[in-house]
């Protein structure tokens, strides 16, 4: 194993961590596929209000290329299609059936797997509804079937802290995953599995399968920056990667023939009186999931990271990629004299606070603590940027509209971690403004 060493981000000492406790929850009455939260991808529907469908149907196609489907997560009748601004898809939602009907797809044995062609493993993944799980750098958008990637880069870290641990899902997969790691090989010319030093799980891969050990503070397990440490060359920027749990998924497909549903989630945060992951299925309703969990009022719910989620009612349904709910306070109660207490127990990165000697896991809420203001050039974004992005100069040209400049200035390698606008004392988005220029920029070159 290959140690990597990221020298840059930060470790957030916030309190409400999962526990490696697993809860399975029943079965859900409704669940849904949400379009709105896959990137950059323009559903085509292929079904209509009432129509019933099975586990595996297909639910819509990408326009862009019709032939990437995706499935239903449930059999029942399709209840609802909800709409948002411009015709937007937001959800498909499904009415469960008591006695869930399911597609069913050509399995492929270990001994088949070794002489399949890579064309047609590609086209049984993609039938299979699976090929979203698969996602290409820089943009993360879907990765392109046509085109053989440098490297998969495969994701077993949890360097966030209210994200689920990967020991948790693993746990009993040995065997799958592997097999979820030899599809990977016909893929790719090369597979790398980059993953935690405290990562409790072992497993034996054939030749051809790098393994690193990743140490370094958040976001050191994101994709994009293992591809900033490790790329030789220009054609590496187009590397593919998927999470851990979601080879689980690729192999099961493969290997039984069937949609797989099975989900693990990660529901944490310093509103929750104690954090723990639960089995479930793709496409809950997160009030199942944080069902008997919230015992106050003024909660906000965000799926998938405090930084890079996105926040949501508990009427809403989990989206295709996350795989974990966090609940914070919203922070909203008047502070008496707040300005002049020192907030030993606030979280901050800089001198701010006294917290910043603390050592202990603090609450987090959503308040901003302060209003946007001008850069001050503090550098602070810059001290824990794990790409070496200058972010405020960066800024500065994307506000100016020089987007060369923009990216001499690193842009693309921006991973949206979040850490220059949770760092910066001028309360500037600046992973927001980044994010959205990236997103043009994209657009413009398809």
């Amino acid at each position: 194993m290959s140690p990597l060493h990221v020298k840059k981000g930060y470790d957030l000492k916030i309190a409400g961590r999962p526990s490696p406790d697993v809860e399975i929850l029943d079965k859900p009455d409704h669940v849904a596929l949400c379009p709105e939260k896959i990137p950059f991808i323009k559903p085509r529907l292929k079904i209509r209000l009432d129509d019933t469908v099975k586990i595996g149907s297909v639910l819509f196609e990408d326009k862009r290329n019709p032939d990437i489907k995706f499935l239903s997560p449930g059999g029942g009748k399709v209840v609802n299609i909800n709409f948002g601004p411009r015709r937007v898809i937001r959800e498909i939602v499904i009415r469960l059936d008591a006695d869930e009907q399911a597609e069913t797809f050509e399995p492929v044995s270990e001994e088949q797997l070794t002489r399949i062609e890579r064309k047609e493993l590609v086209a049984k993944i993609m039938a299979g509804g699976l090929w979203p799980f698969i996602r290409e750098l820089p943009f993360r958008d879907l990765a392109r079937p046509g085109k053989t990637p440098p490297a998969i880069f495969v994701n077993l870290c949890r360097k966030e802290p209210f994200q689920v641990d990967p020991d948790v899902y693993l746990e009993g997969q040995s065997e799958l995953f592997n097999f979820g790691v030899n599809i990977l090989q016909k893929l790719a010319k090369q597979v790398h599995i980059f993953r935690s030093p405290d990562l409790a799980t072992a497993f034996h891969h054939k030749n051809g399968v790098v393994t690193h050990v990743v140490h370094g503070q958040y976001p050191a397990d994101d994709p994009g920056v293992f591809l900033y440490y490790t790329r030789k060359s220009s054609a590496d920027n187009h590397a593919w990667y998927i999470q851990g749990q979601d080879v689980l998924l690729l192999a099961h497909l493969l290997k039984t023939g069937t949609y797989p549903l099975f989900r693990t989630v990660a529901v944490a945060g310093s509103s929750v009186e104690q954090g723990t992951h639960v089995r479930t299925r793709m496409g809950v309703p997160v009030s199942h999931i944080v069902r008997g969990r919230v015992g106050e009022a003024g909660v906000r719910f965000i799926a998938g990271g405090i930084f890079r989620g996105y926040a949501l009612s508990p009427a809403s349904y989990l989206g295709l990629y996350e795989t974990a709910v966090t609940l914070l306070p919203e922070g909203d109660e008047k502070e008496f004299l707040g300005f002049a207490r020192p907030g030993f127990g606030k979280p901050s990165h800089s001198r701010t606070f006294l917290s910043f000697f603390n050592t202990a896991e603090l609450k987090m809420d959503c308040t901003l603590h302060g209003e946007e203001r001008a850069c001050i050039n503090c550098g602070y974004c810059t001290d824990v940027c794990p790409v070496d992005i200058l972010p405020q100069f960066t800024l500065k040209h994307i506000l100016a509209g020089e987007v060369e400049d923009s990216l001499a200035h690193g842009l693309l390698d921006c991973v949206a971690c979040g850490l220059c606008t949770y760092v910066c004392p001028s309360k500037i988005a600046l992973c927001d403004a980044f994010t959205a220029a990236k997103r043009a920029y994209y657009q413009e070159l398809v």
